[in-house]
């Protein structure tokens, strides 16, 4: 158990005798074991080691373990041993602060592991790695702990499986990448505290694919288990009939008096509520006013205007989400990040909500918590997705969103059996992505900079309008003095800004930069990381840009979208994909240009389309250019002046840039 005082005492009472032949004290970090109402106070509890597993390597003694723990190997707890393939590697730990230490567990548990065996061009992954750890068959509470580092993966994003307990899911669509804070080879433990049932005499630990994995990726690690006896949690003794009868008259007598007291102060609370209770006061909406933080002033501004999906800005009672999400049903799980699982909901008035839910423990959560709470409750556009409300009781941290019907735009571009979209469809996406941007970085005097643009974090609703997620990251905008927000590096690996990565100075042109890796992924369908390819085929942005300078774009295009592009419409994209990828922030456009020149492919896309159609073959209107005249509109270049738009500019198509509201 954890001891947090400046004194140990420890009391022997013998009923004869007692001896103690050595007594071992450690000192250890302070979030070694991170208590919460799911964990049952684990730090005050006294934990009795069954196992300490180092899976997929050697014994480790004491002389290798900072805390002296003896580790063993994991070969005899396999239920299946072909199943699975050691995996190891001679560098060492990838340490994050807020991550596993090397008091969590040895360096030499973190750099062996046992993946999934699947041999090469096999199509067979409908298999686990299961291991079975005998336990005594009594009903008994067990504290779990699971480590992972992934040491398999050559790239970020690409390793995703789930977690198994007792043939129970535990672990939903497990992102490493994510959780070990966007660097490979990040050391990771979660907890789990289980009750193991009678007469099974072990506990059944799994690790298998994920849905989310392509095809040709997937696998499932496991690098260490801790398996420990909660000693506090055992039955109750038995006691004497004689104690019994004590306890039991004790038991009457206090509830007769217990019954006295509660009438009597019924009766005083009773008059107290008639004094004070007026006629005509507004009932309550059930949530209290959210108090958002860094407003500048110490009491915080309270939000409480009613908005389409409720009272944003507003606290949710932790037992309305509950009902929401029949309890956090495991069937209504819709994904999972670093900071939690996110579930589908519904709350009274039938609205459709995004539960997600902070993982127990989790280390980063509470940052993330608070950002997206303070961004969120500031800001609604039509491209964002918006928060409904938030909830912070009994130690939990839940965001309450909008539901987006369709889920991410990475799902609908690759590795899924979804129908491909449209040319006209992507072109409509990244319109309303770069409107939902535009209005981050332009909607208040510092702005807001997303810094995780991404294609999982952009949503699609019922009617595939994009609304960008995930302000977990965010940061407020350099001040009207200042050029940049000197900050960590953050991000998601292949969307990362290198003039950002290499100076650590954060700009709105960050995002430009991820954006761009997205209008690629769009064109091309192709993740922005490939580890499955070669050289300059791995990455999405390098290999776009060369085809790009060789003028042979469209020999990237998706094959599912040839014969839908127009050529002036892939000219416009293309280059302005390519600006967005410049190296150096200040070569980049704005998103306002970035959205002017999609929203032009766009008119270009559908104005020939519709002259095709009406047969038409010789057009001299100014949207008709050859591809080669069409212009494009950077930083700097007059909106406003004849360039070939102002025949189209009346069009809805470009309703927000001649209208205040629409911006």
């Amino acid at each position: 158990m954890i001891v947090d005082k400046l004194e140990l005492e420890i009391l022997f009472i013998p009923s004869n005798f007692a001896y103690v032949n050595a007594i071992e004290v450690f000192s250890v970090t302070g979030d070694f074991f991170i208590d919460t109402e799911f964990k049952q106070n684990i730090s005050y509890q006294i934990l009795e080691t069954v196992h300490r597993i180092n899976v997929g390597g050697s014994k480790l003694t004491p002389f290798n373990d900072t805390l002296w723990r003896t580790w063993i190997p994991d070969e005899d707890f396999l239920v299946l041993k072909s199943a699975a393939r050691i995996a190891t590697t001679f560098d060492p730990p990838n340490y994050q602060l807020g991550g596993a230490t090397k008091e969590s567990a040895p360096d030499n548990v973190y750099m062996t592991a046992q993946q999934m065996n699947i041999a090469n061009g096999s199509l067979n992954f409908l298999f686990n790695i299961t291991w079975d750890f005998p336990v005594k068959s009594e009903d008994t509470m067990h504290f779990v702990r699971l480590h992972f580092c992934d040491i398999v993966s050559v790239a970020l994003n690409t390793l995703y499986f789930n977690v198994y307990i007792n043939g129970v899911m535990a672990y939903k669509d497990f992102d490493l990448s994510v959780l070990g804070f966007h660097k490979l080879a990040s050391p990771y433990y979660i907890d789990f505290v289980v009750r193991n049932a009678k007469d099974s005499g072990f506990i059944r630990i799994s690790v298998g694919p994920s849905d989310l994995s392509n095809t040709f990726r997937k696998n499932a690690i496991l690098n260490g288990v801790e398996i420990m006896k909660m000693v506090g949690f055992v039955g109750p003794r038995k006691r004497s009939e004689k104690k019994n009868m004590w306890v039991f008259a004790g038991l009457v007598l206090g509830v007769v008096l217990a019954l006295g007291l509660v009438f009597l102060a019924f009766l005083a609370i009773h008059k107290w509520w008639k004094r004070k209770l007026k006629p005509g006061r507004a009932k309550s909406a059930g949530w209290t006013s959210l108090r958002v933080h860094g407003g500048g002033s110490s009491q915080g501004t309270c939000l409480d205007s009613p908005g389409p999906y409720g009272y944003y800005g507003m606290k949710i009672p932790f037992s309305d989400l509950q009902s929401a999400t029949k309890n956090f049903d495991k069937n209504l799980v819709i994904g999972s990040g670093g900071f939690g699982t996110v579930y589908k909901g519904v709350l009274k008035d039938n609205i459709k909500v995004a539960v997600k839910r902070g993982m127990p423990g989790s280390r980063q959560g509470l940052p993330e918590f608070q950002t997206e709470v303070t961004f969120l409750s500031k800001i609604r556009h039509h491209h964002l997705v918006s928060l409904v409300g938030y909830c912070e009781e009994q130690n939990e941290m839940i965001l309450v969103y909008e539901y987006v019907e369709k889920g991410p735009l990475r799902q609908h571009l690759f590795g899924s059996n979804l129908p491909p979209l449209s040319w006209k469809q992507r072109l409509e996406i990244c319109i309303g992505a770069a409107r939902g941007l535009h209005y981050l970085h332009t909607g208040s005097a510092q702005g807001i900079i997303h810094r995780d643009i991404k294609s999982t974090n952009i949503l699609l609703d019922e009617n595939y309008v994009a609304k960008v997620a995930d302000f977990g990251l965010s940061k407020s905008g350099p001040c009207l003095n200042e050029t940049h927000v000197s900050t960590g590096v953050k991000g998601s690996f292949g969307y990362l800004d290198p003039e950002y990565f290499r100076r650590q100075q954060l700009t709105d042109k960050s995002d430009v930069y991820s954006f761009g890796v997205v209008l690629f992924e769009v064109l091309c369908a192709r993740p922005a990381i490939d580890p499955l390819r070669t050289g300059d085929l791995v990455n999405l942005a390098e290999w776009a840009m060369e085809w790009h300078k060789k003028g042979q774009i469209e020999q990237i295009v998706d094959p599912r979208l040839v014969g839908q592009i127009k050529s002036s419409s892939l000219k416009i994209f293309g280059e302005t994909a390519e600006k967005c990828l410049g190296d150096y922030g200040v070569d980049r456009p704005t998103m306002g240009d970035v959205l002017w020149n999609l929203e032009n492919a766009y008119q270009l896309q559908i104005s020939e389309s519709q002259r095709e159609t009406r047969g038409m073959s010789n057009v001299t209107s100014n949207d008709a250019r050859a591809p080669e005249d069409v212009p494009l509109s950077w930083a700097g270049v007059d909106r406003d002046s004849d360039h070939g738009a102002s025949d189209i500019s009346t069009s809805r198509v470009f309703s927000q840039l001649i209208t205040n509201e629409g911006r």
